[in-house]
């Protein structure tokens, strides 16, 4: 019987097609065939402690820190020597045309560049900064928030409080240069970023002199605390870090805390339609859909007049500690001694001395801040 009888072999198209199909298949990856456009996105659920998900959220991190520092540094300068008590400007705090009169006279000294002096170390500062507070709120929240029944305000304060301690660390030294060069004026003499460092680096420390007028138990707290951090040399790029600490506490976290939970009432079925935007197709399955520019922006700031209000006397003490050594006799003072001194010179309202100022910077800062973050994300396809 002739062989070819037995030939079963497909015809040539049929192979050609079967060779199409065979690397189709080796070029796009197998889908299950229940799968559709509803279930797919489970398969790009974040790893987020995947090294791609941290350098995207540390980049989006530091952007957003930059852009809101950016569109309010004026603001800051004029606020840190009000905070200060520099002595050219001291007769312009307490009111709204103080602010622009010590902009003015800023202005006419320096000029435009007078309003964002020190502003190159703030970049070099937040970039850092923001980049380690967003990535360590991430992070932090991933361990003690795995879930929508973790979703509690505890939470979300703690991991927010534990992010802004982390991102401080890391970066105090360069926020006290920063509030050098900043507090320094034309009057004084004009100081490179070397000679700050050197300065500060070279300043005496403080006497362990007692203080008898406070209560025993602090008066021996701050004798330990004294005895063993650094009284000079690196020590000192640390000045003030101990209140910074107590007011990042309750700033971070209520900041995060405040944003979370507006962006969850932005969200609420009965007004989100009017609030979000469609959820892209690249979306992570557990990130919420994205709230328009203006409810994105408000839930940041209402973060940022909640979260100030909550901090602004620490900041104030951190600010007096941090320019010890320009100030007074040189000497470094403890929180309780800084608290006691700014209560003599100006009674309970020099703990609140620029806070109008902070309220009409930090709101916006915010809410910069806290929108770039979340289009950074987006765009990042995080």
């Amino acid at each position: 019987m002739p062989s070819a009888l037995f030939n079963v072999s497909p015809p040539a198209k049929l192979q050609d097609k079967s060779r199409e199909m065979d690397d189709a298949h080796k070029k796009e990856p197998a889908i299950c065939p229940t799968d559709d456009d509803t279930i797919a996105p489970k398969a790009r659920k974040p790893q987020k402690q995947s090294l791609d998900y941290i350098w995207k959220t540390g980049v989006a991190g530091g952007l957003a820190g930059s852009a809101a520092k950016t569109l309010v540094a004026p603001l800051d300068r004029v606020k840190i020597l009000f905070q200060a008590s520099n002595p050219q400007f001291a007769k312009y705090t307490g009111s709204w045309f103080g602010v622009v009169g010590a902009m003015k006279v800023i202005y006419k000294e320096d000029g435009v560049l007078g309003l964002y002096r020190g502003h190159s170390a703030t970049i070099l500062r937040i970039f850092p900064y923001a980049a380690i507070k967003f990535l360590a709120y991430e992070q932090i929240r991933s361990v003690f928030i795995q879930g929508p029944h973790h979703e509690t305000p505890f939470r979300r304060l703690i991991s927010g409080s534990m992010a802004g301690v982390t991102s401080v660390f890391f970066t105090y030294p360069l926020e006290v240069i920063r509030v050098r060069l900043a507090f320094e004026t034309k009057h004084d003499s004009r100081s490179s970023l070397v000679e700050i460092c050197k300065r500060i680096y070279n300043e005496a420390p403080p006497p362990l002199r007692p203080t008898s007028s406070e209560p025993a138990v602090i008066a021996a707290t701050a004798t330990v605390v004294r005895a063993v951090t650094p009284s000079s040399g690196l020590g000192n790029f640390y000045r003030g870090f101990s209140a910074t600490i107590m007011g990042m506490l309750p700033y971070a976290g209520v900041s995060f805390l405040t944003h979370d939970t507006a962006g969850d009432v932005l969200r609420h079925p009965l007004i989100s339609r009017h609030t979000t935007l469609p959820k892209p197709q690249n979306s992570p399955e557990d990130k919420p859909a994205p709230l328009r520019y203006w409810a994105e922006l408000l839930a940041g700031g209402v973060a940022g007049l909640v979260s100030q209000t909550s901090a602004y006397p620490l900041e104030v003490i951190r600010r007096r500690m941090q320019v010890g050594g320009t100030v007074g006799d040189g000497h470094r003072l403890g929180i309780g001694e800084t608290a006691k001194l700014i209560l003599k010179e100006r009674g309970m309202s020099g703990f609140f001395v620029g806070l109008t100022i902070g309220y009409v910077k930090v709101v916006p800062m915010a809410a910069v801040s806290f929108y770039v973050y979340e289009r950074g994300k987006t765009w990042l396809g995080i």
